[in-house]
């Protein structure tokens, strides 16, 4: 796909697998704040780009617009010690004067009030975005401007700490509003207290292996790192906070050792979680390791994955003709979506910009690229504390990630569902496919059908994970949710269990509690353009394909393989997937000589010689020669 904008040539010397440097960095932060503010209002205040409104409404979707593309703005000027060759600060500092004179007003230029969450809550968000960009520049921005701009705008700020945010990682956005507060001077009771609140309880939320909760419950998901680690990190840079360094550094390289392997050898991160529209984004945390010093990555593979996310995106249709970023994946796709989305939401995007923070003679500019860990020997990797399985194969740079911990279930909601949620209550994602859409059928999805009805996983409860040498297992439980009749059945549940090892996930369900005239289904990958296998090994008797015509984000339409089998009590069912393999391989059930279950235990042996044995009360996963 062509891109709107001129980059600099290639250096495939410097950067043999993307070709980008610094300086196509800087072209893109360019080439998108130019295209953006084609749309600004006469005065500057909002950038009302064209789509479908959010459901915050115009003015904020326009305040969106702003503050987004601040942030690539900041990172862009910052980067370059102050030097701002497009004029791109005197634009926002003219936007900040006129949308703080008369906030709330509905004119064309005033930006919307900061309110409780529940409450047209959006420039909360956006008020974080604002107070970084003004961090970022401020010798160069907020110092020059009058004072009266100054005071308005602090009073702007300031809703973001008296208002209440939601539970989760907006907590950082009343924190990086206090943040720049207290930098430029204006610090005061409020501001520390929005400050520690934000602290207390990102220590609540961290839950081991690099991996922070989103709230309260188990949402493990790309806010890690374009927000969890972002926002204190860059506080502490900021501010010369070396405490606090040395109190969130380690976990963010700690988290770098897993989330690395959550890039493809062609850049795409994993399509899981919500707000996938912020696409490249998915690399902020590899540049903030990289700017900051807390990072396992030498320098040459933090620029490939960087620069591989940023170019896969670019080079697949992320952009609109006129340079925008669509609301999608690669192009426009409504399934990525969420009713917060409007016109600028892909502006988050803007994040993986805090690469520029790193001056010209930095490392991850000047070494040469080296290849993303997906690109060297296969790996599997078990991360027990968010419950999630790291799958990735050289020969094809397809990396799986098999989710047994993370949903999108808040502590106060209970389990019934009116939907399946397809971006967290799948039991598998990759860096190739995407989950189906909701009026389709479910991807790598186990079933249970009572009276017709098909259930959904929702709160999903892990039971453990671990690896060996060259294999990875992880397993979880949940309670089958029915979307209409009865939500639940009384006593069913499923435990599930996946064991990796190489392309092979071998798919281990055992069903507790199913009544007469039960039946299960389990479905594969959703793709035509990568081969997708799924075979029965004990407990099914079915086997077909089915079509998802929607498609997904990354086919417009798909097939899946299903299987199907009638249950009854607790009965367990054990499969062979596979995602990628040569057409020339062997038959996927070659992979396996002998298969022997209980309703307590499965033994299975592999063609190599191991054997699995997982046994399920209590839960014991291992694999070994005889």
């Amino acid at each position: 796909m062509s891109i709107p904008f001129d980059l600099p040539a290639e250096d495939r010397l410097l950067s043999p697998g993307t070709g980008y440097t610094r300086a196509h960095w800087e072209a893109v932060a360019d080439g998108l704040l130019g295209a953006a503010w084609r749309w600004a209002t006469p005065g500057g205040a909002l950038l009302d780009m064209p789509g479908r409104p959010s459901r915050s409404g115009v003015r904020s979707d326009g305040l969106e617009g702003y503050a987004r593309t601040f942030l690539a703005a900041g990172f862009r000027v910052a980067g370059a010690g102050g030097k701002d060759p497009h004029g791109w600060l005197e634009r926002y500092a003219t936007g900040l004067a006129a949308g703080t004179r008369t906030p709330g007003r509905d004119d064309t230029e005033s930006w919307p009030s900061i309110l409780d969450h529940h409450v047209q809550g959006q420039p909360m968000v956006e008020s974080a975005s604002v107070a970084l960009g003004l961090s970022l520049t401020r010798p160069w921005l907020w110092d020059r401007l009058d004072g009266d701009v100054q005071d308005r705008a602090e009073a702007w700020l300031r809703g973001a700490l008296t208002h209440i945010p939601a539970p989760n990682n907006w907590y950082l956005f009343p924190f990086t509003v206090a943040s720049f507060l207290e930098a430029a001077g204006r610090g005061d009771e409020t501001t520390a207290r929005a400050r520690e609140r934000a602290l207390d309880l990102m220590e609540t939320w961290y839950r081991g292996d690099g991996w922070y909760a989103d709230g309260d419950g188990r949402a493990f998901d790309h806010y890690n790192g374009w927000a969890l680690h972002l926002y204190p990190l860059l506080h502490a840079r900021l501010t010369g906070d070396a405490a606090l360094s040395e109190r969130f550094g380690p976990r963010l390289r700690e988290h770098l050792e897993g989330f690395s392997l959550l890039f493809g050898a062609d850049g795409a991160p994993i399509h899981f979680g919500r707000s996938l529209t912020y696409r490249f984004a998915a690399s902020a945390a590899v540049g903030l390791g990289a700017v900051t010093g807390h990072t396992p990555l030498s320098p040459g593979t933090a620029r490939r994955l960087i620069s591989g996310s940023l170019r896969y995106f670019l080079d697949r249709g992320a952009l609109s003709d006129d340079g925008l970023l669509s609301l999608g994946w690669h192009g426009p796709h409504a399934a990525t979506l969420q009713d917060y989305s409007g016109p600028a939401s892909p502006y988050w995007a803007s994040k993986a910009f805090v690469a520029l923070l790193a001056p010209p003679d930095h490392p991850l500019w000047t070494a040469t690229e080296e290849p993303a860990p997906s690109e060297g020997p296969d790996r599997v990797l078990a991360l027990p504390a968010p419950g999630l399985l790291v799958q990735s194969t050289g020969s094809d740079g397809i990396v799986r990630l098999h989710n047994h911990g993370s949903d999108h279930v808040r502590p106060h909601e209970g389990e019934s569902a009116t939907e399946d949620d397809a971006l967290y209550g799948r039991q598998a994602y990759s860096t190739h496919t995407g989950p189906t859409s909701q009026a389709n059928i479910a991807d790598n999805h186990l079933s249970v059908e009572v009276g017709g009805l098909a259930s959904v996983r929702r709160r999903v409860r892990p039971l453990g994970a671990g690896q060996g040498d060259g294999w990875g297992w992880a397993a979880s439980w949940h309670r089958p949710v029915f979307a209409s009749g009865a939500p639940m059945v009384p006593g069913l549940r499923v435990e599930s269990v996946t064991v990796a090892r190489g392309h092979h996930e071998l798919r281990i369900h055992r069903v507790v509690g199913a009544p007469p005239g039960a039946r299960v289904t389990l479905t594969g990958w959703a793709s035509e353009a990568v081969r997708s296998e799924l075979t029965g090994l004990h407990g099914w008797s079915g086997r077909d394909q089915v079509r998802a015509p929607e498609g997904t984000a990354y086919e417009p339409w798909v097939r899946l393989p299903r299987l199907s089998a009638d249950a009854r009590g607790t009965t367990v069912f054990a499969a062979l997937a596979a995602l990628g393999r040569d057409a020339k391989a062997p038959p996927l059930a070659d992979a396996v000589t002998e298969v022997l279950c209980t309703e307590s235990e499965l033994r299975v042996r592999w063609a190599e010689g191991p054997r699995t044995v997982v046994s399920f009360e209590p839960l014991r996963v291992t694999t070994a020669a005889e």
